[in-house]
């Protein structure tokens, strides 16, 4: 979906395939057929954006036969899809009955992470539409926390492997004239854990192709402020390089005995979903939420929230609630001005499967509903921003 700013430029929104991942070309076409279409067709667009998630074997096959890559465009034309940014986070495996601490590796510390970032770019170029010349890519934050923090060795490592991909970028930008940028997505647990974790390092690579993708769960599961956390990224000179859309889990009185019981509800064993509370003290947290819920690892006499992506559109019942309001204040922030911060909006709610039993979709159509309920959501958050939707 494309949408034009008051200042005459394009913003483009996208919803992440990575909900429903797929490890091979294969599944990803069969996404495209069984998923990305029929959502498109249930909002009545003759074109919308998806944001690819591609993992590393499906993407070794595109980068081995250009043939498939060709034959992969084509695909996405004829089924009304188009695609500028990609999620390079999770690298494989992300469809597994347990994903945990595995997405996180590998990290930037390790070759395969810049060879997959590369192939990535390369890949994006390709499959940008005939009028595009930008592209985004969305990775880790560097490393989980451990053993990467206080490790300098690891940190020059990272910066390096930053410094390399940045130099390839430019060379990919001279060879096919598309403009492909990659965004460091702060993540609770990582050593990039907030975006002002992120003003260091980036700052150190230094390079206008190397940014930050800004996750409003992310954000507010650290209980950022979106306007200061925004406002201190443009000060430092760091390029919001895309932005995904999504909700955290809120509860605002985690002491009560029927919230705990709520609450609980959420821990699931795939994903982490890392907890979080602000304290005059500062930021305090668990890794996950079965830890926060189970004992007295998190003070319980201020809100938490929870690193869950809930449904933009469908916040969860009483006595829990989402941070859908942080996502409207950094979206007013980042395309509500007098020029966007960002042109690439990414919806991602990856967590429907992982949702509780009864709030889960049971068919695809009842996860198209749901997909096409959280773009128009975003839409209209857009619209009322003063953006004009473009056919």
């Amino acid at each position: 979906m494309r949408f034009r700013h008051p200042d005459g430029s394009t913003v483009h929104l996208a919803y992440c395939t990575n909900v429903h991942p797929a490890e091979t070309l294969d599944g990803v076409r069969a996404q495209l057929r069984d998923h990305c279409e029929p959502v498109r067709r249930r909002l009545g667009r003759d074109r919308l954006g998806i944001g690819l998630w591609l993992a590393r074997d499906a993407a070794r096959t595109l980068i081995n036969d250009p043939a498939e890559l060709r034959a992969l465009r084509s695909e996405l034309d004829s089924r009304g899809l188009e695609v500028v940014t990609l999620n390079g986070f999770p690298y494989e495996g992300f469809g597994a009955d347990e994903v945990k601490y595995r997405v996180y590796r590998p990290d930037w510390t390790e070759p395969d992470r810049l060879a997959h970032t590369t192939d990535l770019a390369r890949l994006l170029a390709a499959l940008l539409p005939d009028d595009a010349t930008e592209g985004t890519i969305s990775t880790l934050p560097l490393a989980w926390r451990t053993p990467y923090d206080g490790d300098p060795e690891a940190a020059r490592t990272a910066r390096s492997a930053l410094t390399t991909l940045a130099q390839r970028l430019d060379a990919l930008a001279e060879m096919t004239g598309k403009s492909i940028r990659v965004g460091l997505e702060p993540e609770p647990g990582c050593t990039v854990e907030t975006t002002a974790d992120a003003i260091p390092p980036l700052t150190d690579v230094g390079h206008d192709r190397i940014g930050i993708c800004v996750d409003t769960c992310h954000l507010a599961t650290s209980f950022e402020d979106p306007t200061t956390a925004l406002d201190a990224l443009t000060a430092a000179g760091i390029r919001i390089v895309k932005s995904q859309l999504s909700a955290a889990l809120h509860a605002e009185d985690p002491h009560l005995p029927e919230v705990r019981t709520a609450l609980a509800a959420f821990a699931e064993p795939r994903f982490l979903h890392q907890t979080r509370t602000s304290t005059a003290a500062g930021l305090r947290g668990t890794d996950d939420l079965d830890e926060a819920v189970a004992g007295r690892a998190l003070p319980d006499s201020t809100p938490w929230r929870a690193h869950f992506h809930v449904p933009l559109h469908a916040p969860p019942a009483p006595p829990l609630t989402s941070t859908l309001s942080v996502l409207r204040d950094t979206l007013a922030r980042l395309v509500g001005g007098p020029a966007p911060l960002t042109r690439h909006l990414e919806v991602e709610t990856y967590t429907w499967q992982a949702l509780p039993a009864e709030l889960r979709p049971r068919t695809r159509t009842q996860l198209a509903d749901g997909i096409a309920a959280e773009l128009t959501l975003a839409r209209d958050l857009l619209v009322d921003l003063g953006l004009k939707e473009l056919p």
